[in-house]
């Protein structure tokens, strides 16, 4: 048998449904962050630097981009004949096939992918938050408190509590009391869906939870070995972390790499964040481009103007193209003449010449209220928009959209072109 002091179990099948259509045809680890990147490489690039290297992706929702990406793990050095990178989707059984149906059942049905390293310690992770973190440090606190369970928690707004397990600790961090999303929060020190945990509890655990509907681990899985007595601490962690779940964090998570002093620093030295890079030639600025307050990505080429946006590689802005406080993913193309002001734009869409993306006043979302909240223009990946149409704020654009699905050339703030499929 083989044997791994720690393992890491990333959870990346999550759909990321607040995102919209940005995860219409891609699971939400798998999404474009900061020009460069896709928001797993976070956590695959924490696992390396802090010297993890055996670690379990389990994937479900649109896994297809998120395999191909991830790969044997060369680009974050998990390629190894012991441990190094697993994809761990859903499989059939002979008592038949389970998707994973809660965070901790998604680990349960692991557990003999676990058991091959016999390791001594546990982390789980999620594939869909952005932050940077020493798990060594965090597994040194661990042994320290002679813990059973560590989680890691950071301290939040007291207003936006109720959206985490919050925890509250005595004098020596040991964990008292774990609420999950309580609608009354006593503390505002938030679990961060990061846990350490030993081998032996967390198989007990899962294995005595396991016929749990929907097993969860801020749900059931706490909960229960806070009750039987495990020596649970709670992990403060005072650093940058954001839950891009939501497309105004993605975006506000976006905007703050462009930031003169950066909260969220890429260019550091000593923690790398690696990702899969395409062979592909850099970029070009013409004598005539205006680019301020950006990241541009390699392969692109920029005759218009930029600015406080972040572009992605590949990326063509086309002569008299203005774009404004926006995202523009890997290979979509801004025609000559449009403007596009607040808006995320997805992988591969065309924006047509003069078109007009983002004016008018805000309006409420005919299409979802709940995701579609903020003044951002969200288009889908491989969308097309017609030439010199205007597109209003609070939209959401999915598909080979064409002059006569705007009336009188506009698509009014609130409203939604969302054609099936929305794939060419």
């Amino acid at each position: 048998m083989i044997k791994k002091e720690m393992i890491a179990m990333l959870l990346a099948g999550g759909q990321g449904s607040r995102l919209g259509v940005l995860t219409q045809n891609v699971a939400k680890p798998a999404v474009s962050f900061g020009g460069k990147y896709r928001i797993i490489d976070f956590p695959l690039s924490n696992c390396i630097n802090s010297g993890v290297d055996t670690v379990g992706v389990l994937t479900q929702y649109q896994p297809l981009r998120l395999n191909a990406h991830i790969g044997i793990g060369i680009p974050w050095d998990l390629d190894r004949n012991v441990g190094g990178v697993t994809i761990l989707p859903p499989y059939e059984k002979s008592k038949g096939s389970d998707w994973y149906t809660g965070t901790a059942n998604a680990i349960y049905q692991n557990l003999e992918y676990m058991e091959t390293y016999n390791p001594d310690y546990v982390l789980i992770l999620s594939g869909d938050h952005i932050y940077k973190m020493d798990y060594e440090v965090m597994l040194e606190y661990h042994k320290a408190n002679n813990a059973d369970v560590t989680i890691a928690a950071m301290p939040v707004p007291i207003e936006e509590a109720s959206r985490f397990g919050v925890v509250i600790t005595d004098d020596n961090n040991r964990i008292t009391e774990f609420e999950e999303k309580p609608a009354k929060p006593r503390s505002n020190l938030a679990s961060m869906g990061i846990y350490i945990f030993n081998w032996k509890v967390l198989k007990d655990a899962l294995i005595k939870m396991s016929e749990e509907p929907g097993c969860d681990f801020g749900k059931h899985i706490i909960p229960y070995c806070h009750s039987r007595g495990d020596r649970i601490f709670a992990y403060e962690y005072n650093g940058y972390w954001k839950d891009v779940g939501t497309l105004g964090s993605y975006w506000e998570a976006n905007m703050e790499l462009i930031d003169i002093i950066p909260e969220f620093n890429l260019y550091e030295e000593y923690w790398k964040i690696y990702t899969k890079t395409d062979r592909i030639p850099p970029q070009y600025v013409s004598a005539d481009a205006v680019i301020e307050r950006s990241i541009v990505g390699e392969g692109a080429e920029v005759y218009g103007e930029i600015y406080n946006s972040v572009i992605g590689s590949g990326v063509i802005i086309g002569k008299g193209a203005v774009v404004k406080d926006s995202i523009v993913m890997h290979g979509s193309v801004i025609e000559e003449g449009a403007h596009v002001d607040k808006a995320i734009i997805a992988e591969d869409v065309k924006v047509g010449s003069g078109a007009q993306l983002g004016v008018g006043e805000y309006a409420p979302s005919k299409y979802d209220p709940k995701v579609y909240q903020f003044d951002l223009v969200t288009v889908g990946e491989h969308s097309v928009i017609p030439p010199n149409v205007q597109i209003g704020k609070n939209t959401a654009i999915s598909g080979v959209t064409e002059a006569e699905d705007y009336p009188d050339g506009v698509l009014a703030s609130g409203d939604y072109i969302i054609k099936a499929g929305g794939v060419r």
